[in-house]
């Protein structure tokens, strides 16, 4: 076997405020996001949103230090990972594939070419799979492949999920075990698992088996948590009129309250790495609604970053996926049934404040209403939430 590589997927963010208005214009720039009837109006469109709502999209960043730390972790989990795999006597290379922002996708499998790398296993670094997460960088790799063939290694190999490895499990299980902990009555805290969300359509229409596979994970991590904890699940970043899986986070988290839950243990269980979502929408905007609803005791549960337990299980992934028979990507992505992603007859309006999820949320939300107020000149553009 030639030399191994590893490239890691993830959807990448600004570092710092002034990357926020060429990273708002990477996304619109791209017609999985928007898709709109004239393709010549995409990067005129791209252009105008980014620059219309880059200010405030700062001010969201600045909350949490000027910027997203995603690819100075996705650096730190590469390292870990190369470290490992070289100890265990592998001649490995991990890189990195941001869909978004920097190191690119395309940047990644250009020097996997170049370095000569004859076998590469693709992780994604989301747990469990969805179309709008996994599935939408395995589809640039595809289109990337097809656009340049000689980029595809010899051999490659896709990891689809990994929520059910038991290093995983045993990692969450521990900081999950450390946040009860700190609870003044550890045995009354409720566990409450928060998982972005993604619209019903790509459940019961597209056959994503997102939903399944984040209520599994939930038990699997609650059975070998094995403590008495009550626990329930909810669903983070709904936006748009359309319908998204329930319960939704911030309702879920006030009816706990009406319930008597005065201790909350929150759990990101969607991401391992901390980004916008963790460190804006939980810890700010969610904490704040604990409190007003009568919850005394919020602790979050932090992402898995660079824990041991965590870097060692994506190792045994890795190996364990190199050597067993290649999965293609192909054979990940086809959906049970095929369905309008983004319904031209339809205008639908509403946007995320969450920047580093908008690859798993715009391009749910379908066609929105963008073009419309821009061609009719009926007022401003209407982009509420939108960072």
């Amino acid at each position: 076997m030639g030399r191994l590589g590893v490239l890691l997927l993830n959807l990448g963010g600004p570092e710092q405020l002034s990357d926020v208005r060429p990273f708002l214009f990477n996304l619109f720039s791209d017609p999985e996001i928007i898709r709109i009837p004239v393709a010549a109006l995409q990067k005129p469109l791209a252009w105008l949103i980014s620059t219309s709502r880059a200010k405030k999209s700062q001010a969201n960043y600045q909350k949490i230090g000027g910027g997203s730390p995603l690819r100075r972790i996705t650096e730190a989990q590469a390292r870990a990972l190369e470290i490992q795999l070289q100890a265990q006597g592998e001649n490995a290379k991990v890189y990195i594939g941001m869909r978004y922002w920097h190191p690119f996708t395309e940047a990644a499998l250009a020097q996997i070419e170049q370095d000569g790398i004859e076998q590469l296993v693709i992780l994604p670094l989301y747990p469990q799979f969805s179309i709008s997460t996994s599935g939408s960088s395995f589809r640039l790799i595809e289109k990337i492949w097809g656009e340049n063939p000689q980029l595809k290694p010899p051999k490659y190999t896709v990891i689809a999920d990994w929520y059910k490895e038991a290093g995983y499990l045993q990692a969450m299980t521990q900081l999950i075990a450390t946040e009860i902990d700190k609870c003044p009555n550890p045995d009354l805290a409720h566990v409450f698992f928060s998982a972005h969300g993604v619209p019903v359509s790509y459940v019961e229409e597209a056959g994503d088996p997102y939903q399944t596979e984040i209520e599994e994970c939930t038990e699997l991590i609650m059975r070998t948590l094995g403590r008495s904890n009550s626990h329930s699940l909810a669903y983070q970043s709904k936006v748009g009129p359309i319908e998204w899986l329930k319960p939704y986070t911030e309702d879920a988290i006030v009816e706990l309250a009406a319930q008597g839950v005065t201790e909350l243990v929150v759990v990101p269980i969607s991401f391992v790495s901390e980004h916008i979502e963790t460190l804006e929408e939980i810890d700010i905007e969610y904490r704040e609604i604990a409190e007003v609803a009568g919850i005394h005791t919020f602790n979050r549960v932090p992402a898995l970053d660079t824990n041991p337990i965590f870097i060692q299980t994506l190792v045994d992934l890795v190996l364990r996926a190199a050597a067993a028979p290649s999965l293609d990507i192909d054979r990940v992505t086809q959906m049970k049934k095929k369905i309008k992603m983004y319904p031209q007859e339809k205008w639908e309006m509403g946007l995320t404040t969450a920047a580093e999820v908008w690859n798993g949320r715009l391009a749910m939300l379908g066609f929105i209403g963008i073009v419309v107020e821009l061609i009719s000149g009926r007022g401003p553009l209407h982009l509420f939430g939108i960072l």
